[in-house]
């Protein structure tokens, strides 16, 4: 089983860009040595506490600093963009980085609906002109034929993987259709994770690019020395979504005691429904969780993520994680 790294590039209270930036770069470092497979990074626009907006400059920063992980996008919002600017940006990143280039799409704008105004989605591409958007990017990496007109460049007869990112059964549907990986976004979103697998395993069509169905699970993993510490950096998530459920966004908080006084009865519902795909703990627990998510969603993949205020925890708990991971995959062998 493979498992990967979703960075968010946290921006944190007392932080700006730039330390985000810094800090991305210098874990996708440390999981290269850690054994992960692949570190992705997501297109989010006008949240505070979130840095990658610009997700293939900073794709092609976090390849520039590394060497052999795979590199790429969980997602780029498609509709956001002109497929022909996504070939060109994903076909420069696959000639600078050879055969480390990864591109997740998406169909969601990535902000409010302010945002998407501004961002010009009513010029045409929307989430109904998903499939065609996809269809026609795809068409791009295709080796260019005489007579075209409108190629990519370079982009044209390079080998991107692209893979279809969801919270609901559309993109599962589609990935199946088209044949390609599908990752559900079930770290804040899992409430269709079940019904999203089923059937895109059930009607997945083998394609030049994959022959069976290939399912990434992305789960919030909280890992430290103690259960308790785990436990302390989790409350930088459920802060997170505590504030999101309230209707504002922030910076990436430190870390609390506990939760408790924090939240209605209402509320904690509410962030526990949204964190429900997430393993908190020591290593111990930490593999006993994992293990029951593994086998309750059959994942091929687990892509992780971890909203955590201190960098060095964030590296501890991604380094415990791995060496789980590895003890997971012995016992999958065995």
């Amino acid at each position: 089983m493979l498992y990967s790294v979703l960075d968010l590039a946290p921006i944190i209270q007392g932080g700006d860009a730039s330390l985000a930036f810094r800090n991305s770069l210098d874990l996708a470092r440390h999981v290269e040595q850690w054994g992960y497979h692949r570190f992705w990074l997501a297109e989010h626009h006008g949240i505070p506490g979130i840095a990658s907006a610009a997700t293939s400059v900073l794709i092609g920063h976090v390849a520039g600093g590394t060497s052999r992980i795979r590199v790429g996008s969980g997602g780029i919002m498609l509709p956001n963009h002109a497929p022909l600017v996504i070939a060109e940006q994903f076909g420069t990143l696959e000639s600078l980085y050879p055969g480390r280039i990864d591109l997740g799409l998406g169909r969601a704008p990535g902000g409010h609906q302010e945002i998407a105004r501004a961002l010009r989605r009513h010029l045409g591409s929307s989430d109904e002109t998903f499939p065609q958007d996809v269809k026609e990017l795809q068409s791009y990496f295709l080796p260019a034929v005489p007579g075209q007109l409108v190629k990519a460049i370079p982009g044209a007869g390079l080998t991107i993987p692209l893979y279809l990112l969801g919270s609901s059964d559309f993109s599962a549907r589609l990935a199946a259709e088209m044949g390609l990986p599908f990752a559900f976004a079930s770290h804040f979103a899992p409430g269709q994770l079940h019904k999203a697998l089923d059937l895109y395993r059930g009607e997945f069509k083998p394609s030049p690019v994959l022959d069976k169905p290939h399912a990434m699970v992305a789960v919030n993993v909280f890992a430290a020395d103690t259960d308790e510490e785990a436990q302390r950096q989790y409350t930088c998530l459920q802060q997170q979504f505590l504030n999101l459920i309230r209707g504002y966004r922030q910076l990436l908080p430190p870390p609390l005691p506990s939760m408790e006084n924090k939240w209605s009865a209402s509320e904690e519902i509410q962030v526990n429904r949204m964190s429900r795909c997430s393993v908190v703990g020591a290593p111990a627990k930490l593999k006993r969780e994992l293990e029951a998510l593994i086998a309750e969603t059959g994942a091929d993949e687990i892509i992780a993520t971890a909203q955590i205020f201190d960098h060095a925890a964030r590296l501890r708990s991604f380094e415990i994680a791995a060496g789980v991971f590895e003890e997971i995959n012995k016992d999958l062998k065995n």
